[in-house]
């Protein structure tokens, strides 16, 4: 297996579980953004949201809130991230959330702040859009 995932679920690359079902597992990031920053996978291997089962996401997002829970044992607030996808930032290809505790001196801003380019849209453009979507 080349998934550094898929290694740490099978056990052959050690982490530090945080909580555990038959389907998620949660740990200590190796590389946190600040302490307490925790990831959620599925344990079978997907890149995107979307290939999983309902099943698998609906037990990935109870994780998610148990382990929320956790982490706002270390600060008042958490961001709940997920890059879905290469081009949205995820930089390994199995799909994981970040669980990260906030505090209001971190400095780390809302998301907004990550996209200084944001369109200004007009009334067609969000119809096109919508049309797409509801699709």
């Amino acid at each position: 297996m080349s998934c550094i995932f898929c290694n740490i679920v099978s056990g052959s690359i050690p982490s530090r579980k945080v909580y555990e079902t038959p389907n998620s597992l949660a740990f200590l990031d190796a590389f946190p953004l600040v302490r307490g920053h925790v990831l959620v996978i599925p344990t079978a291997h997907h890149v995107k949201i979307q290939e999983m089962t309902r099943q698998e996401n609906a037990d990935l997002f109870e994780a998610v809130k148990v382990v929320t829970e956790k982490v706002e044992r270390l600060a008042p607030s958490s961001l709940v991230a997920i890059h879905n996808g290469k081009e949205s930032g995820q930089e390994v290809p199995h799909v994981h959330v970040h669980i990260i505790p906030r505090k209001q001196e971190d400095g780390a801003g809302p998301v907004h702040s990550m996209f200084a380019k944001r369109p200004k849209l007009g009334e067609d453009e969000f119809a096109e859009i919508l049309e797409i979507l509801k699709k």
